[in-house]
């Protein structure tokens, strides 16, 4: 009995082996994986984010609606629970994308105003600033192109049969992705080169 047994488990891995169980655990682990460091460098830019708007407002402090824009866009973005199991709830992705969005553009507004402050454009600690928000607007492009790549191999993956017989078994769902117009707005980044001074008035 105790071979028999045995023998239905070994064939019940191959059979798993075969029809693309191993291959489903593998992508997700990939996606996983990816979204964590999606997650990272978006944790990265809102940790910027006080220090910031601070800065600015020491020297625009007459700039009120749009530090609050920025303020309550972070606020925004830190009331998403962005566990893994978001991955699994297009409508909860839907809602983190778009507050990473008004996060974006509320950061793009406020870096034009601050073109209009010669003071604070010339501000060790804002040049500062802008370098590190450059170079994580730069990572987020990048994690987020790899978490684009997971996606859309397991997605393709959990389709073909006979994978997908064992993607139903086990109730594995096509993860949501980024959408193409989100992509076309963070393809063009926050501009955060304040090294021009305006030409002087004659």
């Amino acid at each position: 009995m105790r071979k028999f047994q045995t023998a239905l488990i070994v064939l019940a891995t191959l059979a798993l082996s075969g029809c693309g169980y191993n291959d489903i655990q593998r992508n997700d682990e990939q996606v996983k994986s990816a979204w964590s460091e999606v997650l990272n460098q978006y944790q990265r830019r809102a940790d910027l984010v006080p220090n910031l708007v601070n800065t600015v407002k020491g020297f625009a402090a007459q700039e009120q609606q749009v530090l609050t824009q920025v303020t309550e866009a972070r606020s925004r973005v830190g009331s998403i629970q962005a566990t893994p199991e978001l991955l699994n709830d297009p409508a909860a992705f839907r809602r983190f994308q778009e507050a990473q969005a008004g996060m974006t553009s509320a950061l793009s507004r406020l870096l034009v105003v601050a073109e209009n402050y010669p003071q604070l454009k010339s501000d060790a600690n804002f040049r500062d600033l802008q370098a590190q928000l450059e170079g994580t607007e730069n990572r987020i492009t990048v994690a987020r192109n790899r978490y684009i790549k997971s996606v859309q191999e397991y997605n393709v993956l959990i389709r073909q049969f006979p994978v997908n017989l064992t993607a139903m078994m086990f109730s594995y769902q096509v993860k949501p992705n980024f959408s193409v117009e989100d992509e076309k707005a963070i393809a063009k980044p926050p501009t955060v080169d304040f090294s021009k001074q305006p030409a002087a008035k004659p």
